[in-house]
């Protein structure tokens, strides 16, 4: 993911002598923009709810395990892969770290023995519970400074972008 450090297009702050406006139609532009702001906004909300996590000793990836655990049940690491969103390798790593701590473990699989499902220990489960009331507060004290009503309809044309962006062939499948 590239990292835009300079707003696209922002007429109101003063250009470099060698700064260049981009070259494109208005509907592009407006997508870059889009871009950059969806990604400075992911970006600060993660930092808080990262800060959060920590104090608890873990990454937001493996919170990210953990509550879906908790509000999933015992999950395939392929669905916990898929829900995290990280590569096999990464899920795995993160299970192994997470077994370290206590707080995961690996189930055999009756119907494919070389499944293995993840599930939470009971130490794993007081954490969640322990964790994930303040979490949720500390997501809302964040995105706060929206009204709920945006904050739905938000939500309601990211999921339309996420759809039409995961039906659209890739660059990479032109090839």
């Amino acid at each position: 993911m590239a990292t835009i450090t300079q707003p696209i297009s922002d007429r109101s702050a003063q250009r470099h002598p060698e700064a260049h406006e981009p070259d494109v139609d208005e509907t592009t532009l407006s997508a870059l923009r889009l871009w950059v702001i969806m990604n400075r906004a992911q970006s600060a909300v993660t930092a808080h709810a990262a800060a959060h996590v920590a104090r608890h000793g873990l990454t937001l990836a493996e919170f990210g395990i953990l509550e879906a655990l908790y509000h999933r049940g015992p999950m395939l690491l392929g669905e916990v892969q898929k829900r995290i969103l990280v590569s096999s390798g990464g899920i795995t790593f993160l299970v192994d770290r997470l077994t370290a701590k206590g707080l995961v473990e690996r189930r055999t699989c009756d119907s494919d023995r070389r499944a293995r499902y993840a599930a939470l220990t009971e130490r794993g489960q007081q954490l969640v519970v322990e964790m994930f009331p303040t979490h949720a507060q500390e997501l809302a004290r964040v995105m706060s400074g929206i009204p709920i009503e945006d904050q739905k309809a938000a939500t309601e044309i990211l999921k339309a972008m996420g759809r039409a962006a995961a039906q659209m062939a890739s660059p990479e499948d032109d090839r």
